[in-house]
């Protein structure tokens, strides 16, 4: 079924929804989840998009029976710290290649698909300042990049400033057909299949081989304005998540061996390390909840193999539990 153009604005976190479908269905399912419900607020009397909301919720429904053991759809903030890592993974994994002036399709998409997740998180609740910022920064940066090379002009590498008013670009259907393989930076795309893979046509065309945008008349490249983003926290050691565009392989039939990476792990306070509650603590409800919150952020970044994100959650939760105090 198409979609209608009222709702056009969530057409790309239903792409989202339809690339990571089998990647990570829990990513599909929230992204979907995000455009019904703002889907319904845009339109839900007209009969073209009351049918196509309707047929969205069916698909949600079927998919929240067949992820029913599944903790990140049964439990908030399983989802929530499940949503907030991998968007947060893939903004450090395109930010990476932006710091080292590897400009390319995948980077930009990645910049531009974490912003989206950031977008998403909003079914949770109210999205903290730090994920606004990431938000707002990442998608200019697409916008900022996809400019740059478009115009064969080689982008400014790293953090870099912009107008408090400054809107990145709407993105839209064309895809990235118009642009040549690299222009001051290197192309590294993976296969196309990995983008496109189940896309539904009633989206639009299909982006080649990653989202399209349509930039604002006479938004081209601009250099480094006012409001500095240097103070956006980007944590060491930062990696793609699973599934990220990788590299091509190189030609050769060779098998390519894994290089460790070496981990930045951060310091343990030694007082927790035999910690005991302490006397007269009293901890309330939400102390049970924070601690909580804490224990399932460490075991999703765990999925992501991110030793120094668990061992900082399990830390402020063995704090919180024994002194009472974040």
């Amino acid at each position: 079924m198409a979609l209608p153009p009222q709702l056009r604005s969530i057409q790309h976190h239903l792409r989202t929804a339809q690339e990571h479908e089998k990647r990570d269905p829990v990513v599909a399912y929230y992204c979907r989840l995000y455009a019904m419900q703002t889907g319904m607020k845009l339109d839900s009397k007209t009969p073209e998009c009351r049918k196509f909301l309707i047929k969205l919720m069916d698909q949600l429904e079927t998919m929240k029976k067949e992820l029913s053991d599944n903790d990140s759809i049964t439990q908030e903030v399983v989802g929530n710290a499940h949503i907030e890592n991998y968007a947060l993974k893939m903004f450090l994994y395109a930010d990476n290649e932006d710091r080292g002036g590897r400009f390319h399709k995948n980077m930009i998409k990645s910049f531009y698909t974490s912003s989206l997740l950031m977008d998403v998180l909003s079914v949770f609740g109210e999205l903290s300042e730090e994920n606004i910022q990431h938000r707002k920064y990442a998608r200019w940066k697409a916008t900022y990049i996809h400019n740059c090379l478009k115009n064969g002009e080689t982008p400014q590498a790293g953090p870099i400033g912009m107008d408090e008013d400054e809107e990145a670009g709407e993105f839209g259907d064309e895809g990235f057909s118009g642009m040549g393989p690299s222009h001051g930076g290197s192309f590294r795309g993976g296969p196309t299949s990995q983008f496109n893979e189940g896309q539904d046509q009633s989206l639009g065309p299909g982006p080649a081989p990653g989202i399209g945008f349509t930039p604002s008349p006479g938004s081209g490249p601009s250099g480094p304005p006012n409001t500095n983003y240097n103070n956006i926290h980007i944590p060491p050691g930062a990696h793609a998540p699973a599934n990220t565009p990788a590299e091509l392989p190189p030609p050769t039939g060779e098998a390519v061996k894994p290089v460790p990476t070496p981990r930045s792990l951060p310091a343990v306070d030694p007082s927790l390390l035999s910690a005991q509650q302490q006397g007269g603590v009293q901890l309330s409800p939400e102390d049970f909840t924070k601690a909580q919150k804490y224990c399932k952020y460490a075991g999703s970044a765990l999925q992501y193999e991110d030793v120094a994100t668990a061992v900082q959650n399990l830390q402020k939760a063995l704090k919180l539990l024994t002194t009472g105090k974040e």
